[in-house]
C-alpha cells in the first residue's frame, strides 16, 4: 500500500520545474487567506525561489465561509468557468438572488455579483487553472465526517479534470497563541485532525500546507512567538509567513529555506492608523535573519512530518 502511494503520487511530489513558464493559481478561503494578501506573499516567494516563473494569482474570498458556503455561492463555477453550462450560472445566480432577500444573508449578495459577471462575460475566454488551494477553516475538526473532507472532493474533481492541481491549506485557527507560552501543547488532537487529513489527501492525489503541525512545532521551538493576535482573533503575521512557506513548499515540493522575502503587512490597522496593526504594532512585521530562519525551518519541518504520515 505505501509503495502503490508513491508510485501514484510520484509525478504529483516531483518539485516543479519553474523555468520561463507560466502558473494560473486560484485560492479559495475566507479571510486566513485574504489577511496579510496572503497568495501575494506566496506569489513573491514563487518568483524569487523558482526564477523565470509567472505566478498569476486569483482569489475567491468571504469573510468567515467554508467550502461548503463557497459550493452555495457558485465558486465551483469559477474552478469550472472554461466548461460550465450557461444553464448552472444561471440557476445559480437566480438561487443568490432569491438568498438576497433575506437581509441576514450578507454574503448572497458578493456571490450574486461575480455569478452575474461571469454569466455577463460568457462564453469566458481565460486559460484553465494550473493550481487551486482550497482553505479550511474550522470545518476539519470533526475527523472523516468534516465537511471540509466532503466538499474538498468536490472542488477536486472540476480541478482534476482540468488537469490542475490541488493544494489543501489546513488553517489552525482552535490552537494559535495570542501569547508567548511556556509549555507546549498537547499533540493529540493536532495529529487525530491531521491523520484526516492525510486520508483525504491521499483519496484525491493533493498536497498539503499542514499548518496545525507547523504552529504547534514552532510552539514547540519558538514558544517566544505568538501566533495569533491579541485583540484580533486572526492569524498574524508571523504565522501568516509560516502558511506562505507551507504553501510555497506544497506547491513547489521543495524548501522554503533561504528565500530572502522578509515581511509581511496586514490589511486591518488599528482604528485611525494605518501604519499599526490591531495590536498597535507597526502593520509590516520586518522577521530578522534569524526569524527568517527559523520561520522557514519550522514550515519545512512540519510539512516533511506530514509527508510522512500520509504513508503511516
Amino acid at each position: 500500500m505505501k509503495h502503490s502511494f508513491f508510485l501514484l503520487s510520484l509525478l504529483f511530489f516531483l518539485p516543479l520545474q519553474a523555468s520561463s513558464e507560466e502558473l494560473n493559481v486560484l485560492f479559495i478561503g475566507n479571510s486566513y487567506t485574504g489577511r496579510h494578501t496572503l497568495s501575494q506573499v506566496v506569489k513573491e516567494m514563487a518568483e524569487v525561489g523558482n526564477p523565470g516563473l509567472q505566478f498569476k494569482v486569483s482569489t475567491v474570498i468571504y469573510g468567515g465561509r467554508t467550502l461548503k458556503d463557497h459550493w452555495r455561492l457558485g465558486t465551483q463555477h469559477i474552478i469550472n468557468q472554461h466548461a460550465v453550462a450557461k444553464e448552472e450560472i444561471k440557476a445559480t445566480v437566480d438561487a443568490l438572488k432569491e438568498a438576497s432577500k433575506d437581509s441576514k444573508d450578507k454574503y448572497a449578495p458578493a456571490g450574486l455579483k461575480r455569478q452575474v459577471a461571469l454569466l455577463e462575460n460568457y462564453p469566458p475566454s481565460r486559460e484553465k487553472w494550473d493550481i487551486i488551494v482550497l482553505q479550511s477553516y474550522r470545518d476539519d475538526l470533526d475527523g472523516d465526517d468534516s465537511p471540509y473532507m466532503q466538499y474538498a472532493p468536490k472542488y477536486a474533481k472540476l480541478a482534476k479534470a482540468q488537469g490542475a492541481r490541488v493544494i489543501l491549506y489546513v488553517t489552525t485557527p482552535t490552537t494559535q497563541n495570542a501569547q508567548t507560552i511556556s509549555s507546549t501543547p498537547d499533540k493529540t488532537p493536532i495529529l487525530k485532525k491531521s491523520k484526516s487529513i492525510a486520508k483525504l489527501a491521499n483519496s484525491i492525489n493533493a498536497n498539503v500546507a499542514p499548518m496545525a503541525l507547523i504552529a504547534h512545532r514552532s510552539q514547540s521551538q519558538r514558544p517566544d512567538l505568538p501566533l495569533r493576535f491579541i485583540n484580533d482573533a486572526h492569524l498574524n503575521q508571523t504565522l501568516s509567513y509560516m502558511s506562505a512557506c507551507a504553501l510555497y513548499a506544497a506547491i513547489f515540493n521543495k524548501s522554503p529555506v533561504g528565500l530572502p522575502i522578509t515581511e509581511v503587512t496586514d490589511i486591518r490597522f488599528l482604528e485611525g492608523d494605518k501604519t499599526k496593526d490591531r495590536d498597535g504594532l507597526p502593520i509590516t512585521k520586518v522577521f530578522s535573519n534569524k526569524d527568517r530562519a527559523d520561520l522557514q525551518h519550522i514550515a519545512w519541518q512540519g510539512y516533511r512530518e506530514f509527508q510522512k504520515l500520509r504513508v503511516n
